[in-house]
């Protein structure tokens, strides 16, 4: 039997017992090494270390302990207040306030499961105590928090960025901002309606300008990291992964000297979570190494690109249906995995077809991230059930809404690629 069929229906069992992707993916290979004979087994060792033997991967974990650092400096009530006394005085003003802050939260964590169980748990307690009902606050939140791979940094566009030489992180850390502010957008207008329905109302009372002013001023060192890494990248001060370390050494400045809340004591612990975090981060992108190796070799993404071809599809009708097998294939798949396994395969073949490889990579990203909040799997949707004690049933049933407006949103970005290539080109990203 071919080993890429042995891989496939293999990486379909273990995932459907439920074995961790990371590990589903090696054991696959490992299954398809042994049962195709082909191979011996060091494959697995070797490309497993191939792939994650990269120097941009560096910006992962220094991205990570950044967040950490940040959120360690209570980023996290600051970026609260900030967002909140711009619209938590309107009806459902604690909606827009989740929104509103798990959108500047996401500028600095680029982690959509970091945003839920930080200052996504937060929010929902505080919308639990104004009257909101819990489950709405949780599914609020775990669509929201879609946003912290779009809007840069975004680990899952550095990880892109290495499956796909045609794209560079900074276009793509770049391409992010106007899909992210969409998305916030659109979640924001689910708010409007529900809180309309439901007379979800916001605080009273509206803050003087004098306390926007010092609040808008005590936030603006924190708003203002992404701003230096995209700056920075830009200016050419630094490369994607320096960024990632002057974004480390921000994010210590501001949580020690400037909020003074950072203790020294609490760093050992940051440090931990934040190398648990990158390590099983990278024995993902690893395993998916060596399980993308057995397809390329089996010769896989030709096959695929030769079939695409004798169809003869139109640049449009080729993303419809991209958007139709990645929304399904990330139903069952997590994102880091489904980037490293199908952007090599997909991406050329977008590229012949006459589509923008910015365009193409953001129409992936955002199509695989939203698996997040799909079951089965939904990683996201355990994490918020978890943190917000609401169960999963009652949590995916108040999603309807907000899967609908995410859709929305996919139309619009597969359709108007102007939306996520007009400002890398503008500002010279290529």
């Amino acid at each position: 039997m071919n080993a890429s069929v042995i891989l496939l229906i293999s990486a379909c069992i273990y995932l459907a017992i439920g074995v961790p992707v990371a590990f589903a993916l090696g054991l696959s290979t490992v299954t398809a090494l042994l049962v195709s004979g082909n191979f011996p087994l060091i494959v697995l060792l070797k490309e497993t270390f191939t792939g994650i033997d990269s120097f941009p991967l560096m910006a992962v974990p220094f991205f990570i302990l950044a967040a950490e650092l940040m959120s360690g400096g209570s980023l996290t009530e600051v970026l609260l207040k900030f967002a909140g006394q711009f619209v938590g005085h309107k009806r459902g003003g604690l909606g827009y306030t989740n929104v509103v802050s798990l959108t500047f939260f996401s500028g600095i964590s680029g982690s959509a499961l970091a945003d839920a169980a930080g200052p996504g748990s937060m929010l929902i307690r505080m919308m639990d105590k104004a009257g909101y009902g819990r489950a709405y606050a949780a599914a609020l939140t775990a669509s929201t928090a879609i946003v912290g791979p779009i809007i840069p940094p975004s680990i899952i566009m550095i990880i892109y960025a290495l499956a796909d030489d045609n794209v560079s992180v900074g276009a793509l850390f770049v391409a992010g901002l106007i899909p992210g502010v969409l998305i916030a957008v659109a979640m924001c207008v689910v708010n409007w309606y529900v809180s309309k329905q439901r007379n979800y109302k916001g605080d009273d009372e509206f803050p003087t300008r004098s306390e926007m002013w010092q609040t808008t001023w005590k936030a603006m060192p924190a708003i203002l990291l992404p701003v230096i890494i995209l700056g920075g990248m830009r200016a050419g001060w630094f490369t994607p992964t320096e960024a990632s370390v002057v974004a480390v050494f921000y994010a210590l400045l501001c949580g020690k000297y400037v909020y003074r809340t950072l203790e020294w004591k609490a760093v050992p612990d940051i440090l931990s979570r934040s190398a648990l975090l990158t390590a099983s981060v990278l024995l993902i992108i690893g395993m998916s190494a060596s399980f993308a190796w057995v397809l390329t070799i089996e010769g896989v993404p030709q096959i695929v690109a030769t079939w695409i071809a004798d169809m003869q599809l139109s640049p449009w009708t080729f993303l419809i249906v991209i958007n139709v097998f990645l929304l399904l294939f990330g139903i069952f798949i997590e994102p880091l995995p489904g980037v490293m396994v199908l952007v090599p395969i997909l991406a050329p073949v977008a590229a012949k077809v006459g589509i923008d490889p910015i365009h193409f990579a953001m129409v992936v990203i955002y199509n695989l991230t939203l698996g997040m909040i799909t079951p089965p799997v939904g990683g996201l949707l355990f994490v918020t059930s978890n943190v917000s004690r609401v169960p999963l049933s009652d949590l995916t049933r108040e999603l309807t809404p907000f899967l609908w407006a995410h859709g929305a949103v996919l139309v619009v970005l597969t359709f108007v690629p102007a939306l996520s290539n007009w400002l890398p080109h503008v500002m010279g990203f290529k």
